[in-house]
C-alpha cells in the first residue's frame, strides 16, 4: 500500500510500522537522471585514472586526485542511493547500478548495502557512538578511532575488511568484524546470500581493474595517490551529519546548510535528517520534503566543531526496535 504524500508534509518521520516504507507516488525515482549520472561518474573516473598514470609530476597527479576525490563522493552519493533502492526503480537495474558504483568505491555493494541499512537501524545507538564515550570508555582509544576518521583513515578499512571478510570462514569473519573496538555491528546482518554476493562483486572489482591496468597501463602508485586523495575527502565528512546529534535512531541527525556546488556533488547528502526520517525518498526530491522553518547547522561550522574531539555521553543509548530496516533482495537483484 502506498503511503499518503501528507505524511511528508513539514518532514514527520516516515511510520515504524513498516519494515520498509513505500515510496510516495509523486516522488518516482528519477530513473534516466541517475543512469545517466552513474555512467558519467564511471566514465570520468576511467579518465580522470588514465590520465594520472600518464603524468609524472607528483603535484600534477595531486591535482587529479583532488578532482577525484570529489567525483567519487557523488559516486558513494549514488552509491548510497542504490542501497535504498533509489537508484533505479526496477530491482535488478538498482543492483547492476549499486555494483558498477560499488567496482569504483572498491567495496562490494551488498556489503555497504546491509551495513547501511543497519546504519539506520543503528543509528546513535553503543555500536554507532563514535563521537561520544562514556566514562568507563578508554578516551585514547576513543580519539584514535575519531582522529583516524577525520585524518581519512575510515575509507581504507572498507575494502581490506571486505576482503578479509569474504575470505574467512562466515563464522570467524563475524566474530571478527562485528565487535569491537573496530568492528562493525551490522556485519551481523550479512547472510550467507549476501556474503555469496560480496564474494562475486570483490571478484568483479579485481577484473575490471586488471583489465583496465593491462588494457592502458595503469600506473597503480598513480592510483594509490588518487584513492588517497579520495580517502581523506570521504572519511573525514562521513559522520559531519550526525557528530553530536541527538541520540535518537531517526532524529539522532543534522540537515545542514552547505553551498549549492558541494549540494549538487553529494545530491543533496547534507540533508541526513530528512534523509533518515524518509529513507525512501530519493535524493532528488530531499530539499523539498524538509520544513523550510527548521534550522540548519552551516556544514563548515559543524565539520570543524568535531575536531574539537569526542564528548562525554550524556544520554542513554536509544532503544532499538522490533523492526529489520534491512531489506533482502529479491531474486530478481542478482540472487
Amino acid at each position: 500500500m502506498v503511503r499518503s504524500d501528507r505524511s511528508l508534509c513539514h518532514d514527520e518521520p516516515s511510520s515504524v510500522g513498516t519494515a520498509f516504507p513505500d515510496r510516495p507516488t509523486s516522488m518516482p525515482v528519477p530513473n534516466a537522471l541517475n543512469f545517466t549520472l552513474v555512467v558519467f561518474d564511471v566514465a570520468a573516473a576511467i579518465l580522470l585514472l588514465g590520465l594520472a598514470s600518464w603524468l609524472e609530476a607528483w603535484w600534477a597527479v595531486s591535482g587529479v586526485g583532488v578532482v577525484f576525490s570529489y567525483l567519487m563522493l557523488t559516486n558513494y552519493a549514488l552509491l548510497h542511493e542504490a542501497t535504498h533502492h533509489n537508484l533505479n526503480s526496477q530491482p535488478a537495474r538498482n543492483y547492476a547500478l549499486g555494483v558498477a558504483t560499488g567496482v569504483f568505491f572498491l567495496a562490494p555493494f551488498s556489503m555497504i548495502r546491509v551495513t547501511h541499512q543497519g546504519h539506520h537501524q543503528r543509528n546513535r545507538t553503543d555500536a554507532e557512538m563514535f563521537d561520544l564515550y562514556y566514562s568507563g570508555d578508554s578516551f585514547f582509544l576513543k580519539c584514535c578511532q575519531w582522529y583516524g576518521t577525520l585524518a581519512g583513515l575510515f575509507w581504507p578499512c572498507i575494502p581490506v575488511c571486505a576482503t578479509l571478510f569474504a575470505a574467512c570462514p562466515p563464522t570467524i569473519g563475524l566474530q571478527l568484524f562485528s565487535g569491537p573496538p573496530f568492528g562493525n555491528a551490522n556485519v551481523k546482518d550479512i547472510t550467507p546470500r549476501d556474503l555469496r554476493r560480496i564474494r562475486l562483486e570483490l571478484l568483479l572489482t579485481l577484473v575490471v581493474f586488471t583489465v583496465l591496468l593491462w588494457l592502458f597501463q595503469w600506473r597503480w602508485l598513480n592510483l594509490l595517490v588518487l584513492y588517497g586523495c579520495f580517502s581523506v575527502n570521504w572519511s573525514t565528512r562521513q559522520y559531519v551529519g550526525h557528530a553530536f546529534s541527538k541520540r535518537d535512531i531517526v532524529e539522532g541527525a543534522w540537515n545542514l546548510r552547505h553551498n549549492w556546488l558541494m549540494s549538487k556533488v553529494l545530491l543533496h547528502g547534507e540533508w541526513d535528517l530528512t534523509h533518515h526520517r524518509h529513507p525512501e525518498v530519493s535524493w532528488y526530491y530531499l530539499p523539498t520534503v524538509a520544513s523550510p522553518d527548521e534550522p540548519r547547522l552551516g556544514y563548515v561550522k559543524q565539520y570543524w566543531r568535531q575536531w574539537l574531539g569526542p564528548r562525554l555521553a550524556t544520554e542513554p543509548t536509544p532503544q532499538l526496535p522490533g523492526l529489520n530496516l534491512s531489506r533482502r533482495m529479491t531474486p530478481e537483484e542478482g540472487g
